[in-house]
């Protein structure tokens, strides 16, 4: 962002006075001059090297108005000098800005070299493409992940989201996603990291300057230690830096952002900082729009996709949360963490039944994939539904052929967990990307009761159906060699 001496827009349109501070929301006076409108930007004049930035969001009368500070206002006084920079907030776009690490006003926060002061800026407040001009496609985005490969295929310029509650796994799977794509992308990607602990983002940081990928990487910070509006602003800002790559510069945009819970959150902190009555369970009245309002920017155009996957926090692991059903309404994918495939040791922990995507269909995938997924779905809730009865009775009391359906369930459920390679470091367990055939054929093979004498250890944190036969040969001549041992 620019300092105050070289303002954002032409020449300041009106000067005004910080008449009162409550936390993050200032009110101004502006005494002589029209009011600026709303979201245009402010800045103020203190003797503080870090310039403020407020945003305009509502007009109280004729010569006053309540901005959101996107900094903290901390050491802010009444009477200070405001300034007007008859625009909104424009952060910096383009080649300029591969490989840094923003903040909602563009700023910055990698320590690096300042941005070349020719670097084009772009307004954070867009409009979403005409719906005439959007595209879509029904281009598999394969992740190398087993259990969203068969179950919830991905689509290249879909939007996907993850859902789940504190613990069960969506930044590790972020994190992997974001690695296996790499990899296979060429595109760019933007991470926006809204109400991240600072921890992960400098691991996120330091693992994609390791890999190799920062390059042609743009991370976007509004950190939880940061005020309400920086958390609220922080995905507009990704946005506007993926719509620049996608119109101007035409190339396919990888938009990542984690935690899109935290954006709802802050704007549910800045509406009642702003005096707004709270609609239902507190959340701001403005919810639905403002998520519409992001989401609907998510859009791709002829030549270039926008691809979003998004984690969302659950509430108390509560789905009907009127922030999670509003996210999941706009999503082509949705993926459910659940708590109970955690706590049994199946990561990733995504509950197989309650996720769905709109591309798993046999025009999209293929009669053979729809068949082998709907076969997979079949016998897992088969299964689910028998739970009570083992629990109570056991497996014996069941008949023969919902013993067979039994066998083969748990067995899919381990063969579609998966080590992944972010988490090396943690398990010791070599990390494996399985392609869709691999994935379809392993299925399909437990399916038809090739693996029904396998012990279920055996298919437990594997690759591909062929890892899982070696480690059950390896298991067996480990076995019989005790026995030989103790003869």
């Amino acid at each position: 962002m620019r300092t105050t001496d070289t303002p954002l827009h032409d020449e300041p349109k009106a000067v005004g006075f910080i008449h009162a501070v409550r936390g993050a929301v200032v009110d101004i006076v502006f005494p002589d001059a029209d009011l600026p409108p709303i979201n245009s930007a402010l800045t103020v004049e203190w003797d503080l090297p870090t310039p403020l930035i407020l945003e305009v969001h509502s007009h109280l009368d004729l010569t006053t108005l309540r901005a959101v500070a996107f900094q903290s206002t901390v050491g802010l006084a009444r009477g200070v000098t405001v300034r007007a920079t008859g625009g909104p907030v424009c952060v910096p776009v383009g080649k300029a800005v591969l490989g840094r690490l923003l903040d909602v006003v563009g700023d910055t926060q990698d320590n690096g070299p300042p941005l070349p002061s020719d670097t084009p800026r772009r307004s954070i407040h867009a409009t979403p493409p005409p719906l005439k001009d959007q595209t879509r496609t029904t281009d598999v985005f394969e992740t190398g992940i087993k259990v969203i490969d068969l179950l919830t295929p991905m689509a290249q310029g879909g939007k996907a989201a993850m859902f789940g509650g504190a613990g069960v796994g969506k930044t590790v799977l972020v994190m992997e996603l974001i690695r296996a794509m790499v990899e296979k992308y060429d595109g760019i990607s933007v991470f926006a990291g809204v109400g991240e602990r600072s921890r992960e983002g400098h691991e996120l940081l330091t693992e994609m300057q390791s890999s190799g990928v920062l390059p042609r990487t743009v991370l976007v910070y509004g950190q939880m230690n940061e005020p309400p509006g920086a958390r609220w602003r922080a995905p507009l800002t990704a946005l506007t830096i993926s719509e620049y790559f996608r119109d101007q510069k035409h190339q396919n945009v990888l938009l990542l952002m984690d935690n899109v819970f935290r954006f709802v959150q802050a704007g549910a902190e800045v509406s009642s900082l702003l005096g707004r009555l709270p609609s239902r369970v507190g959340y701001q009245p403005t919810l639905a729009t403002e998520v519409a309002g992001l989401q609907e920017r998510i859009a791709s155009v002829a030549g270039s996709a926008v691809t979003a996957i998004q984690a969302v926090y659950v509430p108390a692991d509560d789905f009907t949360d009127p922030a999670v059903t509003t996210i999941s309404s706009h999503m082509d994918c949705v993926i459910v963490l659940s708590r109970a495939q955690a706590a049994e040791g199946f990561y990733p922990a995504i509950d197989p039944l309650g996720s769905s995507s709109m591309l798993l269909d046999p025009l999209v995938v293929g009669e053979d994939h729809y068949k082998t997924a709907e076969a997979v779905r079949q016998a897992l809730a088969r299964f689910r539904e028998l739970t009570d009865i083992i629990s109570l009775l056991g497996v014996e009391e069941l008949g023969a052929a919902d013993r067979v359906i039994v066998k083969r369930a748990r067995r899919l459920q381990r063969f579609l967990t998966q080590p992944f390679m972010v988490t090396e470091a943690f398990t010791g367990m070599a990390g494996a990307s399985v392609p869709v055939a691999d994935t379809l054929a392993g299925c399909r093979a437990i399916l038809d009761g090739e693996a029904d004498d396998w012990s279920e250890s055996s298919l437990y944190m594997v690759g591909t159906l062929e890892d899982a036969r070696k480690k059950e040969a390896a298991a067996k001549t480990a076995t019989a060699s005790e026995k030989e041992a103790a003869t």
